[in-house]
């Protein structure tokens, strides 16, 4: 099947389309080894050009004493997730910070930023996935923020990102949900998609089951015209769930 980079209502009623952790594009850079689960750098794939507002999930293993030195980025929403090591921030915001496994870093670059990401560890790799948002705006006021979900209650969605911030999530420029799930083993929860509405779900970690289909980690599905969302994990795992317009 033929993956369409915004999924349209042409489509069937129902539409589920999984995106396999194998099938993702790869880069092995000796410092970095990295997944792409859209078009990235050196990687280009006309069907996987990106999901609504959604363009990027890196799946980044930086090696100790490594990191992405000083660059520029502007009008995009850049949400890193550590899921194990540590990872050194810094921006020409002034934000200066060591973020590590259960937290969310925040940074719309808007009309530019400078930033590094480092891996402050002589002995321990960090694990970490990368993910852009295009914004609904550009050139906004660049903006850093952090979350931390280490003590997350398993068996709920928590949320990370919104439009407006609600319920103590980070306020981003675009009408997207960013959803932490984490499910011990036989544990479940749904989620209901409002009308018009389209989900991505990434399995940063685990194995769990979607509306019956089992997903392992760095297996993703995009979602359309499908109201109830069910998720049971079949080990320890986490989830990435975004709710986009």
């Amino acid at each position: 099947m033929v993956f369409p980079q915004n999924i349209s209502r042409t489509y069937s009623p129902t539409m589920i389309i999984t995106r396999k952790a194998n099938e993702r594009g790869h880069a092995e850079h000796g410092w970095l080894d990295t997944y792409h689960t859209f078009s990235f750098a050196d990687y280009h794939d006309p069907k996987w050009m990106g999901f609504r507002s959604l363009r990027v999930i890196n799946d980044d293993l930086v090696l100790p004493r490594a990191g992405f030195g000083m660059h520029p980025h502007r009008d995009m929403e850049i949400i890193t997730y550590i899921l194990s090591g540590q990872l050194a921030h810094q921006d020409s915001m002034g934000n200066g910070r060591v973020i590590t496994p259960g937290e969310f870093q925040y940074m719309s670059a808007g009309t530019g930023v400078l930033h590094s990401e480092q891996n402050p560890s002589g002995t321990e790799a960090v694990h970490l996935l990368q993910i852009w948002i295009q914004p609904d705006a550009n050139g906004v006021t660049p903006h850093y923020a952090e979350k931390s979900m280490k003590d997350a209650q398993t068996g709920k969605l928590h949320l990370i990102t919104s439009k407006t911030g609600r319920d103590g999530s980070i306020a981003i420029h675009q009408d997207a949900d960013l959803y932490l799930g984490k499910l011990d083993a036989n544990q479940s929860l749904t989620h209901t998609l409002a009308p018009g509405r389209h989900a991505w779900l990434h399995v940063a970690e685990g194995e769990v089951t979607l509306n019956g289909q089992t997903l392992s980690g760095g297996d993703a599905v995009a979602v359309a015209d499908e109201s109830q969302l069910d998720l049971r994990g079949q080990k320890a795992s986490q989830v990435l769930l975004f709710d986009l317009n």
